[in-house]
């Protein structure tokens, strides 16, 4: 959400991408067609691809989604080259539509350690576009910006709010309830919850109540 507010700050007119890969749960779906809608975005394509069928995740296979704190390694919630293949279909997109700019909301500071949201890895994607794509072939290239790599969960809640959007709006937790409460313990819900406490900024994201703090 603040990823595309900041690319139309900047002038871009934004074709949005959101991936149906038949994860766990369909929330963040529904939040990816909300927030299109209130952008204005011109062309909002979700595309499903089924990364269910390979498994070996938490979000993509029947693996529980770990409640008890961040740890040093990857986490289970990791779907293998999920960036690497988002990108590379965003690629082929963006090739087809004469773009040559893809913002993805990739953030490298207060994230779980999954290696596709690494700034080598967006070096190293852009290095791979000019090679993999008939524009690039031709002397032409693709940019690709990562506006939130930098940036802390508080500074990204900050930014939602100066952009004048609805945090509540968008979406992040990895294993919601069935009334659709985000659960409040994942990864995702720590961070997301501890990034807007820092910020002192109201969420508005409904958590349940068996959350705990820390």
């Amino acid at each position: 959400m603040v990823c595309a507010a900041l690319a139309q700050e900047q002038g871009f007119t934004v074709l949005a991408l959101t991936f149906d890969y038949n994860q766990r749960h369909r929330i963040e779906l529904d939040a990816a067609r909300t927030v299109a809608a209130r952008l204005g975005i011109e062309r909002h394509i979700v595309l499903p691809l089924d990364l269910r069928a390979f498994g070996g995740s938490a979000l993509t296979d029947d693996i529980a989604v770990p409640k008890d704190g961040i740890g040093p390694d990857i986490p289970v919630t990791y779907v293998p080259a999920r960036n690497l293949v988002f990108l590379s279909l965003a690629l082929a997109w963006a090739e087809a539509a004469g773009s040559g700019a893809i913002f993805i909301g990739v953030n490298a500071l207060d994230y779980s350690g999954y290696p596709d949201c690494r700034p080598e890895f967006i070096t190293g994607f852009e290095s791979l576009a000019r090679v993999a794509t008939a524009v690039g072939d031709q002397g032409g290239t693709v940019k690709i910006h990562a506006p939130l790599q930098y940036l802390k969960k508080a500074d990204i809640a900050r930014e939602a709010v100066r952009l004048g959007l609805e945090p509540a709006e968008s979406w992040s937790c990895y294993d919601p309830l069935p009334n659709g409460q985000a659960c409040g313990l994942c990864d995702s819900c720590r961070l997301r919850r501890a990034g807007f406490a820092e910020a002192g900024i109201e969420d508005g994201t409904r958590y349940a109540e068996r959350h705990a703090d820390g």
